[in-house]
């Protein structure tokens, strides 16, 4: 297995995980690579789905920074796939959504969200992949566009049950407060990470 060497300085489309972990030239084990992260932020999401406050329709979760952290950690496309995977692996029956799993998951209030995780870890994925999270300030930029994005699909389903006048107090406001506390703490922790991992190569020299 020949791990290929990577310039921390000049790493382009790279996200941390990929500086942490080199790419390996060879496809088969590369593939097994990426299928093992992808796994690992299902699991994650699925840990920090039941990690909750029920404070009424929607509870208050850990699943935000697990979905952040997927597209910030893997990239776009591996983020994403990390999201749609949980999301059809709860709809074939695996309990770990908020409250349950299952095809009648389809119909929760909250269903909108899980969605939302899809296109959130894409976005902040693609963010990274340029380079964004290696100071505090694009870092957390690049996490609150993909947590508003999330919001889009959770609000508008969310709407269907409770009507356009609730939607905003029931599905956005309870967690604005803690949604940002996550964006700082993630957004303060990525850059730290790059710049360990870049003192770490220098070492190594």
């Amino acid at each position: 297995m020949r791990l290929k060497s990577i310039n921390v300085t000049e790493a382009k489309n790279l996200t941390l995980i990929d500086i942490i972990i080199p790419r390996i030239e060879n496809k088969t084990l590369a593939l097994a690579k990426d299928i093992v992260l992808v796994l690992s932020f299902v699991i994650v999401t699925g840990v920090c789905a039941k990690l909750k406050i029920e404070i009424g329709v929607v509870p208050i979760t850990m699943q935000t920074l697990a979905v952040l952290l997927s597209g910030a950690l893997l990239g776009s496309k591996r983020g994403a796939l990390s999201q749609l995977t949980y999301l059809l692996m709860g709809l074939a029956g695996l309990p770990w959504f908020a409250r349950g799993g299952g095809m009648a998951y389809i119909f929760s209030p909250t269903f909108g969200y899980i969605i939302g995780f899809v296109l959130a870890a894409y976005i902040v994925g693609w963010f990274c992949e340029r380079g964004f999270d290696r100071r505090a300030k694009t870092a957390v930029l690049a996490l609150l566009i993909g947590n508003i994005v999330l919001y889009f699909p959770g609000l508008l389903w969310l709407a269907r049950f409770l009507g356009l006048k609730r939607v905003l107090a029931v599905g956005f406001y309870p967690f604005v407060i803690g949604d940002l506390l996550k964006i700082l703490l993630a957004g303060a922790v990525l850059p730290i990470g790059w710049k360990l991992i870049k003192k770490l190569k220098q070492h190594e020299r």
